[in-house]
């Protein structure tokens, strides 16, 4: 069995939905099933996601979402993800992509990193009304088409029908904006601590930063999520922590300085309390 790794590469991706073997800089697979992987993980590569039939559980950073047909999911390389199981029976295509393939011949470099929904968990899922269905089958026919001709000008024909898909997406993200839309000052702290959790885990720091007091940023939180800022922190501190512990390059004590611990028996109290084991059980458990 493969070691677990922080990072998923396109042929470890590969070798979880099919056993293929090359050496394209992208992967497309229509599954009836999935490779639900429960740990955290991120991924080398892009994603889109068409669900076609059933229903999904992704957890991207702190959103668990069940997820149910019809729906594109779109996931950018940083982002840590997972999948559990929801449905007996789904439907999916998926196109991963390297950003190097991608931005071949693309003058600007941050083309991809310009569109929030591959990078923010707030916009990961688009719900599909008919006619966006009917849209997206389309497309990705085309896609799988042009994927199962054996053609010189496949990378090409590829990259077209993604730069299709990123611009319907873009054109239908301001709808999902608006129905997902919540309190401004929640966002903030979220931007935030996805920004600042490895070197700051006061919630004094995150009140001061939005120039609010610590009370009226916890009321805030809690209202808008059930969960004190104190647990958000926790919660991501911990998260990146599972992630670095599947890593067997990196000792726990690395992991601890990572952190911002100020020592590996802080990081393990911190992560037991939190888990109810320890770091050294949890890696031995996932890798």
């Amino acid at each position: 069995m493969k070691n677990k790794i922080t990072t998923y590469s396109l042929a470890h991706h590969k070798s979880l939905f099919a056993d293929v073997d090359n050496t394209k800089e992208y992967f497309y697979i229509q599954a009836k099933d999935h490779p639900y992987i429960s740990e955290p993980y991120r991924a080398e590569s892009y994603a889109i996601e068409f669900l076609r039939k059933g229903s999904i559980v992704m957890q991207t950073k702190l959103k668990k979402v069940v997820i149910h047909a019809p729906a594109i999911i779109t996931l950018g390389p940083s982002v840590i993800r997972s999948f559990t199981k929801d449905s007996d029976e789904i439907l999916i295509d998926i196109i991963f992509f390297k950003s190097q393939f991608f931005l071949h011949n693309q003058a600007n470099v941050f083309f991809l990193s310009q569109y929030e929904f591959f990078e923010n968990s707030d916009m990961h899922v688009f719900n599909l009304e008919k006619n966006n269905e009917e849209k997206f089958e389309q497309i990705f026919s085309l896609l799988k088409q042009s994927l199962d001709t054996n053609s010189d000008h496949q990378p090409s024909i590829l990259r077209g029908y993604l730069y299709i898909l990123i611009y319907e997406l873009d054109f239908i993200k301001q709808t999902i904006i608006n129905e997902n839309s919540q309190n401004p000052l929640f966002e903030k702290f979220k931007d935030i601590l996805s920004k600042d959790f490895l070197s700051q885990r006061s919630v004094q720091y995150y009140a001061d930063t939005l120039n609010v007091t610590r009370k009226y940023l916890s009321e805030v939180i809690k209202n808008n999520s059930g969960k004190t800022a104190s647990n958000w922190i926790e919660d991501i501190v911990i998260l990146e922590a599972k992630v670095l512990l599947q890593n067997k390059d990196i000792t726990i004590n690395q992991i601890s300085d990572t952190l911002n611990f100020q020592n590996q028996s802080t990081f393990g109290r911190f992560f037991k309390n939190a888990t109810g084991i320890s770091p050294l059980e949890y890696r031995k458990k996932n890798i």
